[in-house]
C-alpha cells in the first residue's frame, strides 16, 4: 500500500456517557487508499468511535478530522462519509437499482446520470443487471454486495463499515472478504472496518488498531501486530498463544525467562527481572525428533484438515499448552509423550511489573 494523504484524523478523542468513559483520549488517522481495521471485544468503544466520525455522536473531548477539516458542528449528512450497517436496512419496496440511487436520487443527480452511475457501480460489486430485482430475493452476499454499492456510489472519500459481515455464514464471510478486498483495491478509496472478528482484521487489513477498555493498545500492520504484539492483552485477543508465566534468572551471563524449570529453556529478556509473561503462539512450537527444550504428554488431538490441533501437559509447572501442527505431518496419539521445540525468536516477553 502506498500510504495517501490523511483523510480522518482522532486527535485525544474521548466520549463520556455519564460517568461511564467509552473512548478515552485515542488518537489515530486514516489515510487515503487505506483499509484500516478497528478491532477489539464488544464493548471496548469501536462503535462509538465509528459514531463519532460519521457524526451521530459528538466527542466529549478532543477533535474529529475529515480531510483535515474539523468535524465539531458538521452535521453527519455534510461529511464525506457513507456508513454500511451490520444490518443492511435495505429499502423493501424498491428495486436494487433504486436502494443503490436513493443517496443520488436525495443528492438531485438527474435521472440519466443516476442510471448510469448506479451500473456502474453495480457492475462493481458484481451484480450488473440486477437494477430491476427485489432485494428481499437476493442472497444475503448478494444483499451485502447492494449495500456496498449503494454506500459507494456517492464516491465518499471514507467509507465506514460496521460489523457487516457478522451475520453472514463462515464460508459466504470468507467470499465477501474476497469481495472486499477487491472492491477496495478498485475504488482506491479509504475504508474504515469496525468489527471484533480478528480473523477478518487481520485478513482484511493494511494497518489494524486494537483496541481495549476505550483506548489503543497498538496500531500496525497485521504481521506485525500478531507477530510483536505490544502488550499481553494483544498477544491474546489477536490470534491464539499460551500465555506462560515465568522468572526472569541469570544464565551464562545473560537474562533470560526460565520455562520448564532448570531443565528447560530460557527467552531472552531485554530488561528488568522477576516474573513476567511469555508469549508462544501454538504453530510456533514443533514436535522435535529427539530431544527437544519441553518435554509432555499429548492429552487432546483435533484434526482440522488442513492443520492438527494438541492440547500437551508439559513436564513441571507450566500448564497446559496448545500447538498446532500444520499440513499432513504424521499424527501423534493422544497419551503419547512427546518432545517439543520452539521456533527460534518466536516468544515474547511482557513484564508483570
Amino acid at each position: 500500500m502506498t500510504a495517501g494523504k490523511t483523510l480522518v484524523e482522532l486527535d485525544e478523542v474521548t466520549k463520556r456517557f455519564g460517568d461511564l468513559t467509552a473512548v478515552d483520549g485515542i488518537d489515530f488517522s486514516v489515510r487515503e487508499g487505506e483499509f484500516f481495521t478497528l478491532v477489539g471485544p464488544s464493548g471496548c468503544g469501536k462503535t462509538t468511535t465509528l459514531r463519532m466520525i460519521c457524526g451521530f455522536e459528538h466527542p466529549t473531548e478532543g477533535t474529529v478530522r475529515i480531510d483535515d477539516r474539523p468535524m465539531g458542528s458538521v452535521p453527519p449528512e455534510a461529511r464525506d462519509t457513507n456508513l454500511v450497517f451490520q444490518h443492511l436496512s435495505l429499502f423493501p419496496h424498491m428495486t436494487v437499482g433504486e436502494n443503490v440511487g436513493y443517496g443520488l436520487a436525495k443528492a438531485g443527480v438527474d435521472a440519466d446520470e443516476r442510471s448510469e452511475r448506479v451500473s456502474e457501480y453495480l457492475e462493481l460489486v458484481n451484480l450488473d443487471g440486477f437494477e430491476d430485482r427485489d432485494p428481499t430475493d437476493l442472497s444475503g452476499g448478494q444483499q451485502q454486495r447492494v449495500a456496498l454499492a449503494r454506500a459507494l456510489v456517492n464516491e465518499p472519500a471514507v467509507l465506514l463499515l460496521d460489523e457487516p459481515l457478522s451475520s453472514l455464514d463462515r464460508k459466504l464471510r470468507k467470499q465477501m472478504q474476497v469481495e472486499l478486498r477487491r472492491i477496495h483495491k478498485q475504488t482506491q478509496g479509504a475504508f474504515f472496518y469496525v468489527t471484533h472478528d480478528q480473523e477478518v482484521a487481520m485478513t482484511l487489513s493494511d494497518r489494524i488498531a486494537v483496541m481495549n477498555d476505550g483506548r489503543i493498545e497498538q496500531i500496525g500492520p497485521p504481521e506485525e501486530i500478531y507477530r510483536e504484539p505490544a502488550s499481553e492483552f494483544v498477544a491474546d485477543f489477536i490470534g491464539d498463544t499460551n500465555l506462560i508465566t515465568a522468572r526472569t534468572v541469570e544464565r551464562n551471563g545473560a537474562t533470560v525467562a526460565e520455562i520448564g524449570g532448570e531443565d528447560g529453556f530460557g527467552v531472552p529478556v531485554e530488561t528488568g527481572a522477576g516474573e513476567v509473561t511469555v508469549s508462544i503462539r501454538p504453530e510456533d512450537f514443533t514436535i522435535a525428533d529427539g530431544d527437544g527444550v519441553l518435554r509432555g504428554t499429548v492429552v487432546e488431538r483435533y484434526f482440522q484438515g488442513d492443520q492438527t490441533n494438541y492440547v500437551v501437559d508439559p513436564d513441571g509447572e507450566i500448564g497446559e499448552l496448545q500447538v498446532v501442527i500444520q499440513g499432513r505431518e504424521s499424527a501423534v496419539e493422544t497419551g503419547a509423550d512427546v518432545s517439543l521445540d520452539v521456533v527460534d525468536g518466536a516468544p515474547t516477553v511482557f513484564s508483570r511489573a
